[in-house]
C-alpha cells in the first residue's frame, strides 16, 4: 500500500471505530436518562444532563475529525467504503454492552464487509500529489467534471421541485437519490478544503485563494440540502405506531451533524429520532441504510474518478477487484442490516399512555365491557385512556 493511502486507510478505520463506538455509547447515556425522566424519543431533554451521552457526542466528533483527514490522505474510492466498518463495530458492541444479539447470518455480515473492505484496500489506487488549491480548480473545471456537475445540479433541481412534492412520502429514492447524488460534491469539496487546510500549516497559505473560499461556499450549501432533505426521509423502525390525524412528537436528536456526506450515512439509523419526521411507518431502516450507502458511496467514486482521475495508471484487474470488493461490502452491510433485531416500539402519540392500559366498549345500552383480547368489535366505541377511570 502507498504511504499516503496508508494514513487515510489507519485514519478511516480509527475514525469508523469512534463513530461505530459513539452509537453505543449514546444510548446507554440515554437508557440512564430515561430511567429518571421521558425517554428522548418522547421528547424528553434528560439526557442532555447525562455525562455518558456528552461521552458519546465527543467519541463522535473525534471520529468525524479523523474521517475528514483521512479523506486529505487518500483518495474518496479507498475512504468512503470504509464508512461500512462503523456497522460492524456498533453491532458488535451492541452485542455486549447492550444484549442486542448479533445473528449468524449477521456476523457473516461483518464478515463480508471485513473481506470486502480489505479487498478495497489492496486495490486502491494512490492519492495524487496535489500543491495548491488551483491545481485543485484546474481538476474542479475540467470538461468532464463540469458536465458531471451540472448532470447533479439538474437531476437535483427534478428531484426537489418535481419528484418530491408528489411522491416523497410514497418512493424510498427520492430523498436519498437528493441526498446521494448532492453527498458526491460534498465530499469533493470537503476533500479540496482539507487538503487546502493541510497546505496552509505546512506554511503555504492557501487562504488567500478565492478558489478556497469557493470550495468552502459549495461545501456548505450541500451540506445543508442534504440535512434539509436527509430529515424529511420517512424511515423508521417503527411500524404503525404513529395514529394518523396526531403530528409526531418534535424528537429532539440523538442526532449529530458532520461537515460531509459520509457522516450522513453513518447516522441514518438515527434519523427517526429527529424532527420533524414526516411519516413515521413508511419505509424501515433496514432498507434504507443499504440503499443509501450504495448510491451515496457509487456517485463519490464516480465523482472522484472523474475529478481526480482516481482510476487513471490502473489496470482492468486492479479495478474490476476494487467493484467487487465495494459490493461485497454493500452485501455485507445489506445482510446485517435485515437481519439485525428492531427496537423496542416508541410510542410518539400524545393519547396513548406509557403505562399498561386499560381498553373498555361502551354498548348502545350504556353497558360497559371490557375489551377482549381478539380485537374490537366495530359497534363499540373503544376508550383508551386509562385516567379516565380514576
Amino acid at each position: 500500500m502507498y504511504s499516503s493511502n496508508l494514513k487515510g486507510f489507519i485514519l478511516a478505520v480509527v475514525s469508523s471505530a469512534f463513530i461505530g463506538s459513539s452509537f453505543i455509547i449514546k444510548k446507554k447515556g440515554l437508557i440512564r436518562a430515561s430511567v429518571n425522566g421521558p425517554a428522548a424519543s418522547v421528547g424528553g431533554y434528560g439526557y442532555l444532563k447525562e455525562p455518558l451521552w456528552w461521552i458519546g457526542m465527543v467519541t463522535m466528533v473525534i471520529g468525524e475529525i479523523a474521517n475528514f483527514v483521512a479523506y486529505v490522505y487518500a483518495p474518496a474510492v479507498l475512504v468512503t467504503p470504509l464508512g461500512a466498518l462503523s456497522i460492524i463495530v456498533s453491532a458488535v458492541l451492541a452485542h455486549f454492552l447492550l444484549k442486542e444479539k448479533l445473528q449468524k447470518m449477521g456476523m457473516l455480515g461483518c464478515l463480508l464487509c471485513i473481506v470486502g473492505s480489505t479487498e478495497i484496500v489492496l486495490h486502491s489506487p494512490e492519492e495524487r500529489s496535489l500543491s495548491s488549491v488551483q491545481e485543485i480548480w484546474e481538476l474542479a473545471i475540467q470538461p468532464a467534471f463540469l458536465l458531471y456537475t451540472a448532470s447533479v445540479v439538474a437531476v437535483t433541481l427534478v428531484l426537489m421541485l418535481y419528484c418530491a412534492p408528489r411522491h416523497g412520502q410514497t418512493n424510498i429514492l427520492i430523498y436519498i437519490g437528493i441526498c446521494s447524488i448532492i453527498g458526491s460534491l460534498t465530499v469533493m469539496s470537503v476533500k479540496a478544503i482539507g487538503i487546502a487546510i493541510k497546505l496552509t500549516f505546512e506554511g503555504t497559505n492557501q487562504l488567500k485563494y478565492f478558489q478556497t473560499w469557493i470550495f468552502g461556499t459549495v461545501a456548505v450549501t450541500c451540506i445543508i440540502t442534504q440535512l434539509n432533505y436527509l430529515n424529511m426521509l420517512p424511515i423508521s423502525s417503527l411500524n404503525k405506531t404513529h395514529i394518523r390525524g396526531h403530528k409526531p412528537a418534535n424528537i429532539l436528536p440523538n442526532m449529530d451533524f458532520w461537515n460531509g456526506s459520509s457522516y450522513l450515512y453513518h447516522h441514518s439509523i438515527e434519523l427517526s429520532k429527529h424532527g420533524p419526521v414526516l411519516a413515521l411507518d413508511t419505509f424501515n431502516t433496514a432498507i434504507v441504510s443499504p440503499i443509501y450507502y450504495a448510491m451515496f458511496t457509487s456517485f463519490t467514486m464516480l465523482a472522484s474518478a472523474i475529478m481526480f482521475k482516481d482510476y487513471s495508471g490502473q489496470s482492468v484487474s486492479s479495478i474490476a477487484s476494487e467493484l467487487c470488493g465495494f459490493i461485497t461490502v454493500l452485501s455485507g452491510t445489506v445482510i446485517l442490516h435485515s437481519t439485525r433485531e428492531p427496537d423496542p416500539p416508541l410510542i410518539t402519540d400524545l393519547y396513548t399512555p406509557l403505562s399498561p392500559k386499560v381498553s373498555w366498549y361502551i354498548q348502545s345500552n350504556g353497558e360497559w365491557k371490557q375489551k377482549d383480547e381478539d380485537g374490537s368489535t366495530p359497534n363499540f366505541l373503544t376508550v383508551l385512556r386509562q385516567d379516565y377511570f380514576k
